[in-house]
């Protein structure tokens, strides 16, 4: 009697942001048996994808070398595309499904499409409207968007962005995002964890902010404005503290260290597992950030957000009321700290909505979609509208799992 095995699904992860996204989604693929996940680590960046999941107690199930010289993105681009390629040739997973907007997601992408095999995009739809910010990762998604068969939207506000650029409602499925789920796991998961440097517990009974600031059009001048407004808000606040867990490039560490020289209440730290850095936001008071994810996790513990960007996609923070836009401006990153230092109440009102990204339910309505392209379970209901922000789209069924995975088989023109 021959063995029917379920089909295989490659989840694609190059840094930690996909990592900790994915994860949720495996673990439920395995719980609930249908699907056979394959977490796959691109290389993009293989140390900090493979510690994030160690925070789930999971690893990379295949890990692709990559070699890289210049560190620049066409280097990076191809070589993970001809990496995706090979992997592809040799497993012919049933689908691909790709996270946010790496590199790694566009080169996954790339090579599941040219290898017509369907692509679902989880966090699909997330727009600046501007190529140049945040860059390149605005261009990333945008084109992944026109290779995917389904695109799962974390928001309402993501999902009207994929209608208002002509995708067919029934290829969105609204799921919430599943770095809630994610985020909800490791603090109970690791709830005891050792502090990562000693002088937090100190900061834990006081007042802290937690700065990270690592994307590239943050470093140099941007992150010296951001590092003075925050010496200037320290030495305002006697029992205020910052945590900055520093990015893994040296000569942003060096810059860190020379703006908060000398600065008895600024913990830096080495860059941190995904459950230190969990440990430190749900302790903390108040976040600068420029981070999408941080974004997205900072409401799960009531922490007020102020986004040290001049554009985000992550309206629905903004709108919902528990994040605001500051960009780098010294003055108005000190204004808008002090006001919420200054009066708690502020600070409650911000994040009394909860998290707008989602109900920790999201990996579960991302497994029932994969699993209905490939024919094996029913459709799965959306994210409940009292979930999203006002105005909901009305639920969309996904199409036959047929039709999607023919959008895979079409003969490709004179490039394919």
């Amino acid at each position: 009697m021959e063995i029917v095995r379920s089909p295989e699904v490659h989840l694609i992860a190059g840094t930690r942001p996909e990592a900790v996204k994915l994860a949720p989604v495996a673990m439920r693929m395995r719980e609930r048996g249908r699907l056979r996940p394959l977490l796959v680590a691109s290389g993009q960046h293989p140390s900090m994808a493979a510690q994030a999941l160690a925070a789930f107690d999971m690893s990379p199930d295949l890990a692709l070398p990559l070699h890289r010289r210049s560190g620049s993105q066409p280097e990076l681009l191809a070589g993970l595309i001809q990496r995706l390629d090979e992997h592809l040739a040799e497993h012919d997973p049933a689908a691909v499904v790709v996270q946010g907007d790496t590199t790694t997601t566009l080169a996954g992408a790339l090579a599941a499409f040219w290898r017509r095999i369907p692509v679902v995009h989880l966090e699909a739809g997330l727009r600046t409207g501007d190529l140049a910010a945040p860059f390149p990762e605005e261009a990333n998604r945008r084109l992944v968007a026109q290779l995917a068969g389904l695109h799962l939207a974390p928001t309402t506000h993501a999902a009207t962005n994929l209608l208002s650029e002509g995708v067919a409602a029934h290829r969105i499925l609204l799921t919430g995002n599943t770095v809630v789920d994610a985020v909800l796991d490791i603090a109970g998961r690791h709830a005891d964890r050792p502090l990562p440097d000693p002088r937090l517990a100190e900061a834990f009974a006081n007042r802290l902010i937690l700065l990270t600031a690592h994307r590239r059009e943050s470093w140099g001048e941007p992150l010296d404005r951001v590092l003075s407004a925050v010496r200037s808000v320290l030495d305002a606040y006697p029992d205020v503290w910052v945590a900055v867990p520093s990015h893994p490039n040296p000569d942003v560490r060096a810059q860190v260290n020379r703006g908060l020289d000398g600065v008895d209440r600024a913990v830096v730290t080495e860059p941190l597992p995904y459950a230190d850095l969990v440990s430190i936001l749900a302790n903390s008071y108040l976040v600068l950030t420029d981070s999408g994810g941080i974004q997205e996790e900072a409401p799960t513990f009531g922490v007020p957000v102020l986004v040290l960007r001049d554009t985000t996609e992550r309206i629905e923070s903004v709108r919902a009321g528990c994040a605001r836009l500051v960009g780098t401006d010294p003055a108005l990153i000190g204004a808008e700290a002090a006001r919420l230092l200054d009066d708690p109440t502020q600070r409650d009102e911000m994040t009394a909505g909860g998290n707008p990204y989602g109900d920790g339910f999201a990996a579960e309505r991302t497994e029932q979609a994969v699993a209905f392209l490939l024919g094996l379970a029913p459709p799965p209901q959306p994210l409940p509208p009292q979930q999203l922000p006002p105005q909901p789209l009305p639920p969309q069924p996904l199409p036959p799992a047929g039709n999607l995975s023919q959008l895979m088989t079409v003969d490709g023109g004179e490039d394919a």
